[in-house]
């Protein structure tokens, strides 16, 4: 073996090395003070030695020198002896300010570190109850996202899921699907079931199971649950008077629906208008998976291009609402085989855009066509600008703000020539821009974005359970715009 050969496996055992002595040191921080430790937007918490590893690979799409594990161990090392309380801290970011700065690494991370120095390991001074109503395809995925982030900082509990039936093995079933997913894999953990006190504990979360035909049969209480917010993932219950009927049970105080809403409810997209969310409100709608795919991104276009009109078709994977074999559906084409065809049909998710992004209001027009995939989904927005661009000036600016803005959460940022849809299966982003794709003629753009219509869209519901809930966390390097700028 030549010495080149060598040298690049020397290297990589030490990164092996590196990584796993980081993981022990994120669970404590996470689990003892609250604090979620990020590289370049890739959570750590969980992730195995190879997860991270290629999440500071990230760091080459940001400028041409990588920071290293050795860069940012040192910084978490430093973290862990003096940890802050609840935030969230991206150490890949703090590495790339490091190295601009003349301080020494105690003195440096006491400066980054002071916005949160004195904050409590929860920003809530008490847990907050969540129900699922509804267990689902997005039921189950919330269901690992809050066991996953469950610990004795975190306040959100998830206390009981609620579904029609109750029949022999029920609970069994439940459980197994919870356990077991064709598309996102096995769960991380351990799940046992409580037959007597007809209960799931998954990872020592206790997850009462309740049988109902309807909400109003339901006293939340008696499970000692109060003031839940209860998350719908039915979206059998779509306008205000509907959704109201989960407030009536005792120990019930707001509702969040999974599927979009019908009249005056807020249809809210985390990272667009959020903010828009107040304490008095009691019933709100995170809006459909192809609206936040293609939200943030049809935003930040018009905020740099103007959008003076557009059409967006959307090549959705086959849901559970269509039929394996041509039977009878009560909507046009959806009653024929899911998995043999590629059906016409219709989307709202155009027209909802302007519920969340109101300048949008009546510039875009929406259609779908379901496909033979399970799951991973791809909007192809065909768009007339105000102003006229490039291929590369397009594609510059979203990855800029892909990388650190405000939206970054919302927009990751393809640049391979050679990904399809299972690559983006459990992508947290809510959508995907794909730059390879982007088609630019003067003021006419076509871009196409991916999206997990699964998982990047309960990543999103979460972050606005999360908002309702009163749990906002600080991030630490707290500027956007420094790498931007850096990258442009």
């Amino acid at each position: 073996m030549n010495k080149n050969a060598n040298l690049h496996l020397d290297n990589y055992i030490s990164e092996q090395s590196l990584a796993e002595k980081m993981i022990p040191a994120v669970g404590d921080l996470y689990r003892e003070h609250g604090v979620i430790i990020t590289v370049f937007g890739r959570k750590l918490m969980g992730a195995s030695v190879i997860e991270i590893i290629k999440a500071h690979k990230f760091s080459t799409q940001i400028e041409s020198d990588e920071i290293t594990l050795e860069d940012t161990t040192e910084i978490l090392a430093a973290i862990s002896a003096a940890p802050p309380g609840s935030c969230r801290i991206d150490i890949g970011r703090l590495a790339m300010d490091r190295q601009k700065s003349e301080d020494k690494l105690q003195a440096f991370i006491a400066n980054a570190l002071s916005p949160v120095a004195n904050n409590p390991s929860s920003t809530m001074a008490e847990p907050v109850d969540v129900v699922l109503y509804g267990f689902g395809r997005i039921g189950r995925i919330m269901a690992r996202l809050m066991i996953e982030r469950t610990t004795s900082a975190n306040p959100m509990r998830l206390r009981a899921i609620v579904v029609r039936g109750g029949k022999d093995g029920d609970l069994m079933k439940r459980a197994s699907l919870l356990r077991r997913d064709s598309i996102h894999g096995p769960f991380n953990g351990h799940i046992r079931v409580d037959k007597e006190n007809s209960a799931i504990i998954a990872n020592g979360n206790f997850i009462k199971v309740i049988y109902a035909n309807q909400p109003e049969d339901i006293d939340y209480t008696e499970y000692g649950i109060n003031n839940a917010l209860i998350v719908d993932n039915t979206g059998v219950f779509k306008d205000e008077e509907a959704l109201s009927r989960h407030l009536v049970p005792k120990g019930a105080s707001k509702v969040l629906l999974t599927a979009p809403a019908k009249g005056a409810i807020k249809n809210i997209v985390y990272g667009v208008n959020h903010n828009d969310i107040e304490n008095s409100d009691k019933i709100l709608c995170a809006a459909s998976c192809t609206t936040n795919a293609i939200t943030p991104v049809l935003k930040v276009i018009n905020d740099g291009f103007g959008i003076a009109n557009g059409h967006v078709e959307t090549v959705h994977s086959y849901t559970n609402d269509q039929n394996l074999i041509d039977n009878y559906h009560k909507a046009e084409r959806r009653g024929r085989s899911a998995p043999l065809n590629m059906v016409l049909t219709t989307t709202g998710a155009a027209k909802a855009v302007s519920k969340a992004l109101p300048e949008l209001e009546g510039k875009l027009t929406g259609n779908a066509i379901r496909v033979p995939t399970p799951n991973v989904s791809m909007a192809v927005m065909n768009l007339n600008l105000e102003k006229a661009t490039s291929k590369d000036e397009l594609n510059a600016y979203i990855r800029n703000i892909s990388l650190d803005s405000s939206l970054s959460q919302q927009i990751a940022y393809s640049y391979s020539t050679e990904v399809v849809s299972t690559d983006f299966v459990g992508t947290p982003e809510p959508g995907i821009f794909d730059s390879i794709a982007t088609i630019v003629d003067g003021n006419r753009c076509v871009a196409y974005v991916w999206y997990d219509n699964e998982f990047g869209y309960s990543t999103q519901v979460l972050r606005v359970l999360q908002h309702m809930a009163g749990l906002k966390i600080q991030d630490i390097p707290s500027e956007h715009g420094q790498l931007l700028a850096r990258a442009s």
